[in-house]
């Protein structure tokens, strides 16, 4: 299949299937999502949400977790994975954007990664879901979910070569919600360990599909050669 049409036929399948995706996160302002990015890496958006709450009712602007210490953040945010560091980044990110913006969240990629605590990653979830911009975020279920339903070549090793490449072949209007679809679809469906492959709507598709099925076949023919024997 070609490359254009595995795009066109992956899109349309994902607007019929998911026509509303959007973050998991809890947030009420841009600078509550950014809060609640920082703390979801490598950590569930479900125990995200379950620290947000209490975090942001104390430290709802940046002007108020600016003056917080990493120790008084730390309490709040110790159940998720890395909280010292995590303490450390948001209340640094506080206080950079009450120094340099005003206490606002910028809007664009070079101004978000000066942040402490903000990747390209992050900056890409606030520009697209904050500002509506053409931003794709590649996480690992982003990464997993391309390469096996083969949209992204092999020689595609890292998050940027990924996401360089499904900007290539997205519609840039499509590019925020996509960003979800590709999450939704690796979080639910085809997650890293036992993926519903016989429950996927892609699987006709999928190229990690149509291997593991072969290898199914040729074990299968394995077996019934030994049973013979």
């Amino acid at each position: 299949m070609r490359k254009k049409e595995l795009y066109e036929r992956t899109i349309a399948y994902f607007k019929e299937a998911m026509p509303v995706a959007e973050t998991e996160l809890d947030y009420d302002s841009p600078f509550s999502l950014l809060v609640a990015v920082i703390l979801s890496a490598q950590c569930t958006d479900k125990r995200v949400n379950m620290v947000t709450p209490r975090l942001m009712h104390d430290y709802p602007t940046a002007e108020a977790m600016a003056l917080a210490t990493p120790e008084v953040i730390f309490e709040y945010i110790k159940s998720v994975s890395y909280p010292n560091n995590k303490a450390k980044h948001l209340v640094g990110m506080a206080q950079m954007l009450v120094k340099d913006f005003g206490g606002e969240v910028p809007d664009t990629l070079e101004e978000l990664v000066r942040l402490p605590g903000v990747g390209r990653k992050t900056a890409n979830v606030i520009q697209s879901v904050v500002w509506g911009k053409a931003a794709f975020a590649v996480d690992t279920h982003v990464f997993r979910v391309s390469h096996r339903i083969g949209l992204v070549p092999t020689r595609c090793t890292t998050p940027y070569s990924v996401e360089m490449e499904l900007m290539r072949h997205i519609p840039e209007e499509l590019v925020p919600i996509a960003h979800h679809w590709l999450i939704l679809h690796g979080r639910y469906t085809c997650m890293a360990r036992n993926p519903r492959c016989g429950e996927c709507g892609l699987k006709m598709l999928c190229k990690y599909c149509k291997k593991m099925s072969l290898v199914d076949k040729e074990s299968k023919g394995i077996a019934t050669n030994i049973k013979e024997i």
